[in-house]
């Protein structure tokens, strides 16, 4: 008898086939995005790696009769703001980070005037997008000492505005292409007010401060500058004007009136040169002569600095490929002066770099103070104010610090006004650049309702309360006015705590302080006038003075107090620092330009900064933000 033959296995149905082919195909994409994603990224780390072996050679070839070139981009700060890993992708896409640190340029600029190796500095100030007139001086000091080491600083653009030509006018020589020019025009401070927006919408905004001239939330409640407003800000940056004017006036061996007289004319004055900006600027000795880049190249030649790479340029080393060559110092214990920097606005608890936090920066300074080596703290402060408890929790770290017998000098940058003066005040002295921008003691309170708003959508708020003070801070009610007194009663007593503190600080009356208090801003120099500063000078002073308080010798040390760093970031640092990048764009190796966004692109990544090793790491972060 025959056995039965096995059944035939089911072919799948079409349904099923699709569904595997879909499911292997899905699978071959994910691996093959993992392996891109991977050798991508270990690429990189071995470019980096190899660039860095390659760069650090490159670091120590800064040849005799080098041209230091300084061509600072973006804006001039006291700490970045930018993360590492932004800066390199930055740098590796060939866009230079849009930010120069303060400490980077004068630091390079001095130590180049001791340096055989660098014949001159050649400043290209065209791509500065500001930085505020108090660290632009402190850059112009710095080629002024390189001056008077016996070295040239030659300055070239193609067009200028007033703050690039304020570094400019510190060089022996300053040119300009024949196509461009210098355009000075004066300062300016316009506002928008948003009174009746905020009416049209309903938002009821109110005010409660005191002092005549803080007019910081004015724009909320006029469709106007006040009187007084116009008053202080005119007096103000008059003395700011002026001080420009002589500066400039006696770098460029000019007659003030006659520099103010010119710009002021412009308008009646450019017709003389049929509109030529360059030609305009020469016959009024605002530059020493015209120059394209070939013949800026060529003046160089003649003047000795040899060719560059296959006898093409000039021989050069730019700012960051210079700073890389400079030697790091490692002082180990050895006692000197500690920096904290407090840029940007006040705001509470833990802030990134380039951010004042109420916890982060007092963290700083309690950390300068326990460390053994600072026998001297600089508190170098460059902000506009903000939370008045995130100020004084820094403030409070400052008077620690003087309690434990390390005395504190206050280095003021481009501003350092209400917020701003109220850390600094207890300082053991207070320096401040002419043209600091300080003062505005003073404080205000806002607050929002939104009734009317909610009425003009057919929305109404109603309901029951305990007592008179329940609820009394809803949006969606009107604000009483018995609510309104107690909190005006709150900003009264901060001001007369914000004048009495300086008063003590000061030492001086409470009356002789209300009388210069009252919200109105100062400069430097009107601040020195009036007992609110010790003396004008910069950072580089504020140290000396410190070390002076401190009875150190010469020699002594000085390091900013940071954030530490991890693991990962330090790495960003140091390839960021060296000459690896140059070296890698130098053989075209350049990511392309939307690699540069991909902090912003895959804040996924983020996640890597705080990653602790050895242990998991659990989050709670959805990373849902649209974009």
């Amino acid at each position: 008898m025959t056995p039965p033959l096995p059944p035939r296995p089911r072919r799948p149905s079409g349904f099923r086939v699709f569904l595997r082919t879909l499911g292997r195909g899905l699978n071959v994409t994910r691996l093959v995005i993992i392996n891109v994603v991977f050798f991508g990224v270990l690429s990189i780390v071995l470019l980096l790696i190899v660039g860095g072996i390659a760069g650090s050679r490159m670091q120590r070839e800064v040849k005799n009769h080098s041209v230091l070139v300084l061509k600072p981009q973006g804006r001039l700060v006291e700490q970045y703001s930018i993360d590492p890993l932004q800066r390199v992708l930055e740098g590796l896409s060939g866009n230079a980070p849009k930010q120069v640190q303060l400490r980077d340029l004068v630091g390079a600029i001095d130590a180049a005037a001791h340096d055989r190796r660098i014949s001159r500095i050649l400043l290209m100030p065209g791509d500065l997008q500001g930085g505020g007139f108090a660290a632009l001086r402190e850059v112009g000091a710095a080629l002024d000492r390189f001056r008077a080491a016996g070295k040239p600083v030659i300055a070239w653009a193609v067009n200028m505005d007033q703050g690039q030509y304020y570094l400019a006018a510190h060089a022996d020589r300053v040119l300009v292409d024949p196509q461009g020019g210098v355009m000075l025009t004066g300062l300016a401070n316009y506002r928008l007010y948003y009174k009746d927006l905020l009416d049209k919408l309903g938002v009821e905004v109110h005010l409660f401060r005191v002092g005549q001239f803080k007019s910081a939330a004015e724009p909320y409640i006029l469709d106007h500058a006040s009187a007084q407003a116009k008053q202080a800000d005119s007096y103000w940056m008059d003395g700011l004007w002026n001080n420009y004017l002589d500066q400039v006036a006696k770098l460029r061996k000019l007659d003030p009136a006659t520099l103010r007289a010119d710009i002021d004319n412009l308008p009646q004055d450019i017709g003389s040169t049929q509109g030529d900006l360059a030609q305009l600027a020469l016959n009024e000795h605002l530059v020493d002569g015209l120059a394209t880049r070939a013949q800026l190249i060529a003046m160089l030649r003649k003047d000795g600095v040899p060719a560059g790479k296959q006898g093409h340029g000039f021989r050069e080393v730019n700012l960051d490929r210079y700073a890389a060559s400079m030697p790091q110092h490692d002082n180990g214990s050895t006692p000197g002066v500690a920096i904290v920097v407090a840029e940007g606005e006040i705001t509470g608890g833990k802030q990134p770099p380039g951010r004042i936090g109420g916890e982060s920066t007092a963290a700083l300074i309690r950390a300068a103070r326990h460390d053994r080596r600072t026998r001297a703290l600089v508190l170098r402060v460059d902000s506009p104010g903000g939370e008045v408890f995130a100020a004084e929790q820094i403030r409070r770290e400052v008077a620690l610090t003087r309690a434990a017998g390390i005395p504190v000098v206050v280095s003021m940058g481009n501003v350092a006004a209400s917020g701003g003066y109220w850390i600094s005040m207890d300082a053991n002295r207070i320096v401040a650049e002419p043209n600091t921008i300080t003062g505005s003691i003073g404080i205000f309170g806002m607050y929002y309702s939104v009734p009317d708003t909610l009425a003009k959508l057919g929305v109404f708020s109603d309901g029951v309360r305990t007592g008179p003070m329940a609820g009394a801070f809803d949006i969606t009610r009107p604000l009483d006015p018995k609510v309104g007194a107690v909190i005006q009663v709150i900003i009264d007593k901060g001001y007369r705590n914000f004048v009495g503190k300086v008063a003590r600080a000061r030492g001086k009356s409470y009356a002789a302080i209300d009388a210069i208090a009252q919200g109105r801003v100062w400069t430097g120099q009107q601040a020195l006038d009036r007992g609110l500063v010790d003396q004008l000078g910069g950072l580089r002073l504020a140290v000396a003075d410190a070390a002076r308080l401190a009875k150190l010798g010469k020699g002594y040390p000085v390091r900013y107090v940071e954030a530490p760093l991890g693991g990962f970031e330090r790495f960003l640092v140091g390839i960021n620092q060296s000459a690896s990048i140059h070296l890698l764009q130098s053989w075209g190796v350049r990511l392309p330009d939307w690699l540069a966004q991909m902090p912003a692109l895959a804040p996924e990544l983020q996640l890597l900064r705080q990653a602790r090793a050895g242990t998991p790491n659990i989050y709670a972060d959805c990373l849902c933000a649209p974009r």
